[in-house]
C-alpha cells in the first residue's frame, strides 16, 4: 500500500507528475487554483523533450495533433538575423492541459480546481511563477490569418521580444515579453500592439493588423522574474526555476521536471525514502539537468532585452560570429 501524494498547481508540470504517479498505483490528489480549459501565457513550442520522457510520463497521446515545427528565424527591428533548422512541435496549452486533466481523472486521480493550498510533507509544489515585483510583463495572443516566414519566428526588439509559433487549427500563437510601462490606455490587443510598436517591431504589428484575433485567447501576467525560486522544498517546473522564455525551452523543461521528479516521489509513496530525501534527491537531480541551461540563459537575457546589445547581436549575427546553432542546442 503506497502513501498519497499531493500536488499543488494543475500546469503541465503538475498534471503530468499526476499522471505518471496514477499509472504506477500512487493515489494522487491534485489542486488547482483556477479551471480547465484556459489560456495560459506561453510560447506553445515544444522542442527538445525525447520521446523516452513523454513515454514515461504517459503523456505522449496529449501531442499527437500538435503542430511540426522544422524552420525558424531570428529576426530585429531591421529584418531577418538568420535562419536556423529546429525539432519542434506547436499546440495550445488550452488544449495540451484539457487532454492532460482528462487523462489524470480517467486514471482516477481526484483534480480539486479553484483551489489552493499550503506546503508540506507529501505535497509537491507545481504552483507556477512566483509573482513578485519585477519590470516585465508576458502577453499572449492567438490570430488567424497570419503568415509566417518560417514555423517559429523569434522578433527582438527594444527591451523585449515577440515569439510566433503555428499551432493546432491553422493558428498562430504570439507570445512577448515587455518591459512594462505606460501605455494610455490601450486594452486587450491594442495593447499588444502598443507594446510591439513601443518596442520597434513595427513590420511585426503591420502584419498583426492583418490578422484575425482570438481575443478569448488574450492573456497576461505581471511580475515575472527569472532564474531561481524560494519555492517549498520540493518544487518543479516554474515553481522550482524560471527560464527566460527566448529560450522555446519553458514546455520542456515542465515536462523534464515532471520525469525528475517521478523517481524521488514514487520512492516517497511506497516507503523507501522519508519525504526529506526525496526532497533532496529531487533538488539535486534537477540542479544537475538544468543547471548549464540555466546558466546561459540568465546570461543572455539582459543582451537580447538590452537595445545596444541588439545591434551588436545584428552584425555579429550577420556576419555568422554569432553561433545561433550552438546556443540554440545549448539551450536544449
Amino acid at each position: 500500500m503506497s502513501l498519497p501524494v499531493t500536488i499543488a498547481g494543475g500546469g503541465l508540470a503538475g498534471l503530468s507528475l499526476g499522471i505518471a504517479l496514477q499509472e504506477r498505483g500512487v493515489a494522487v490528489t491534485l489542486h488547482e487554483a483556477a479551471t480547465y480549459p484556459r489560456h495560459r501565457v506561453c510560447g506553445e513550442f515544444l522542442g527538445g523533450v525525447s520521446a523516452e520522457v513523454l513515454d514515461s510520463l504517459g503523456v505522449s497521446f496529449a501531442l499527437e495533433g500538435a503542430v511540426p515545427l522544422t524552420t525558424s528565424c531570428w529576426h530585429d527591428e531591421e529584418g531577418p538575423l538568420r535562419e536556423m533548422a529546429v525539432e519542434g512541435r506547436g499546440i495550445s496549452r488550452h488544449r495540451l492541459d484539457d487532454l492532460l486533466q482528462a487523462r489524470f481523472r480517467d486514471l482516477g486521480g481526484t483534480l480539486v480546481t479553484g483551489s489552493r493550498i499550503t506546503p508540506g510533507e507529501g505535497v509537491v509544489w507545481a504552483a507556477g511563477k512566483p509573482r513578485r515585483p519585477s519590470g516585465w510583463i508576458g502577453l499572449k495572443c492567438h490570430f488567424r490569418d497570419l503568415p509566417l516566414t518560417h514555423d517559429l519566428e523569434m522578433h527582438v526588439g527594444r527591451d523585449g521580444y515577440v515569439g510566433l509559433a503555428r499551432i493546432e487549427g491553422g493558428r498562430v500563437n504570439v507570445c512577448g515579453l515587455f518591459r512594462r510601462h505606460e501605455t494610455s490606455g490601450s486594452k486587450g490587443v491594442m495593447l499588444f500592439r502598443r507594446y510591439l510598436w513601443d518596442l520597434g517591431l513595427v513590420e511585426l504589428s503591420h502584419r498583426l493588423d492583418g490578422a484575425v484575433p482570438e481575443p478569448e485567447s488574450l492573456c497576461g501576467v505581471a511580475g515575472l522574474s527569472f532564474g531561481r525560486n524560494g519555492s517549498p522544498d520540493f518544487s518543479i517546473g516554474d515553481s522550482a526555476s524560471v527560464i527566460p522564455p527566448f529560450t522555446g525551452n519553458g514546455m520542456s523543461m515542465a515536462l523534464e521536471a515532471a520525469h525528475i521528479a517521478l523517481g524521488p516521489a514514487l520512492d516517497f509513496a511506497r516507503g523507501n525514502l522519508s519525504w526529506d530525501a526525496a526532497v533532496l534527491m529531487n533538488r539535486r537531480r534537477a540542479s544537475r539537468a538544468f543547471a548549464r541551461r540555466m546558466q546561459v540563459s540568465l546570461l543572455l537575457h539582459p543582451l537580447v532585452t538590452d537595445s545596444g546589445s541588439t545591434k551588436w547581436m545584428r552584425r555579429l549575427g550577420m556576419t555568422r560570429h554569432l553561433p545561433f546553432g550552438m546556443l540554440y542546442r545549448t539551450l536544449r
